[in-house]
């Protein structure tokens, strides 16, 4: 299929961009990557007035860590950005685990991490990652920026709590409070395709015991879930194996998984439990290297 008629425009910075927004009153999208806009507006399950594409909007391409160890990602920063960074390891363990199995290669050439998040896809990879580094998106719109908990900026499937006339320029990865561990495991039936589960676990290290912990998870419910009582669990632990499986139970859980043709709702709980023992022991095993 074809998609509807629309308008494309293309400004060069982002007052353009909003003002855009602002004069399509709701009937416009934001084109970054358009991994996920354009085959939905092709099968027409979006029809868009306007197409505002904001790839001619420079100084948004970037990924960095700030002085302060906040790690910010620019609404331009491709997937494969982060798949081949160098240095993205060291600082951010789980999200250099996801870059690389997010979607398929042509898929991270041009699809980003922001646009991901904003899609809200209960089986987007990026949102459960930044759910569980208590991640947040920046939305900039006529009266400035105003920064959102990705906990509290996905609405739903498919919907955000993101203003008609607000763009999300970055997405912000607070510091952390200690050593920063983590990773993400993926079920898929096929290599580019989406997660039947997928689990990001995320912790922050103080000496032997867990200062800090997220757990998101994706695919198994009609949003990106928290695991916040999964998480808790693991808070104070040295990731003993009697904690990893009571998060992992916990995380099971919390899971909403329906059962269709990827499997069973039962299956796709012990998944979502497997994942976090797997994440677990593969934590501990790396800090006995480090140490």
């Amino acid at each position: 299929m074809y998609p509807s008629r629309f308008r494309y425009e293309a400004p060069s910075t982002l007052a353009e961009a909003i003002a855009l927004l602002a004069a399509a009153d709701g009937e416009a999208k934001i084109l970054a990557g358009g991994q996920s806009l354009i085959p939905m507006m092709k099968l027409r399950f979006a029809a868009p007035a306007m197409l505002v594409d904001i790839n001619g909007v420079s100084g948004l391409d970037y990924h960095r860590a700030d002085a302060d160890g906040t790690y910010r990602i620019g609404a331009l920063c491709r997937h494969a950005d982060l798949e081949k960074s160098a240095t993205l390891g060291d600082h951010q363990p789980t999200i250099a685990a996801a870059a690389p199995i997010v979607a398929d290669p042509l898929v991270r050439t041009r699809g980003t991490l922001v646009g991901s998040v904003c899609h809200a896809d209960p089986q987007g990879d990026w949102a459960s990652v930044m759910v569980s580094l208590e991640g947040a998106i920046v939305a900039q719109g006529p009266n400035g920026q105003r920064t959102i908990p990705v906990n509290d900026f996905i609405d739903g499937p498919f919907q955000t709590v993101l203003a008609n006339d607000e763009i999300a320029v970055e997405a912000v990865v607070p510091p952390a409070g200690g050593t920063r561990a983590g990773g993400y495991l993926k079920l898929e039936r096929r290599v580019g395709d989406f997660a039947t589960v997928g689990v990001a676990v995320s912790v922050e290290m103080s000496g032997d015991s867990v200062a800090r912990a997220g757990i998101g998870l994706t695919g198994v419910g009609p949003a990106t879930i928290n695991a916040s009582d999964a998480a808790a669990a693991l808070v104070g632990t040295a990731l003993d194996s009697d904690a990893v499986d009571a998060a992992a139970q916990l995380a099971a859980e919390a899971a909403q998984p329906r059962s269709d043709h990827r499997g069973s709702a039962d299956y796709k709980r012990h998944v979502v439990a497997t994942f976090v023992r797997r994440l677990g022991a593969q934590i501990q095993r790396s800090g006995q290297k480090a140490a």
